[in-house]
């Protein structure tokens, strides 16, 4: 599936410039890269805001338009504001034809609540990554990874490198050095049940003495 973004270029930079333009519903950003010179671009917030939203477009190659003229990105970085939701920058790398990529892609996880360890031995599961480095070539790019977790048993995890990767897609080094955990499924935690606290002993009534002798007159 096709991801078209449309921009066009921006010529006016600038802390005031993008100010301005943010507050016409603009967002700014630039697509730099391959052999051409970094181009400074302008994208309608909301189009953006919404595309940003949908997993695909942060693990596939875009065909950015800018004023007609088509090229093909890949998502680098997107800038927000602190605390509302307004994204203030983008950022797009042209793919080149022939050269390796190099993304995050996410994880899709599958068979979790039917695996031996959920299913009959009560076991609870845990996904530890939702997304992982990897390269390959553009027209090999996937829109994702699949985590089977339908043999796991209680106390097991899956590691990096037990992932079926498709033809064209390695994970890169670091990653196969580290292995990381990437799914397990543990025996749940027992809470302690806390013995009720003894009521305390009654206070000891203390005897009754004798009245002391009335002074006599």
């Amino acid at each position: 599936m096709e991801i078209e973004v449309i921009a066009a270029k921006r010529e006016l930079q600038g802390t005031g410039a993008s100010r301005r333009l943010r507050h016409t519903g603009k967002v700014p950003g630039i697509v730099y890269g391959g052999e051409t010179a970094p181009v400074q671009i302008t994208l309608d917030h909301n189009t953006l805001y919404h595309a940003l939203r949908k997993e695909a477009f942060h693990a596939s190659v875009l065909t950015l338009n800018i004023d007609g003229a088509k090229e093909s990105v890949l998502l680098r970085d997107s800038q927000w504001h602190p605390y509302k939701q307004q994204v203030l920058h983008i950022d797009f790398q042209r793919v080149v034809k022939g050269q390796m990529i190099h993304v995050k892609v996410p994880l899709h996880f599958v068979n979790a609540e039917t695996c031996p360890g959920v299913k009959t031995g009560g076991g609870k599961p845990h996904h530890i990554m939702t997304e992982i480095d990897i390269q390959c070539l553009p027209r090999d790019l996937p829109a994702y990874l699949e985590v089977d977790m339908g043999k796991m048993d209680v106390d097991t995890a899956i590691h990096v490198n037990d992932i079926t990767l498709p033809k064209g897609v390695e994970l890169n080094a670091h990653i196969v050095a580290e292995n990381p955990t990437v799914a397990s499924v543990n025996t749940p935690k027992v809470a302690a049940v806390e013995e009720p606290a003894a009521a305390p002993a009654a206070a000891a009534e203390e005897p009754k003495g004798a009245e002391e002798p009335k002074d006599k007159e």
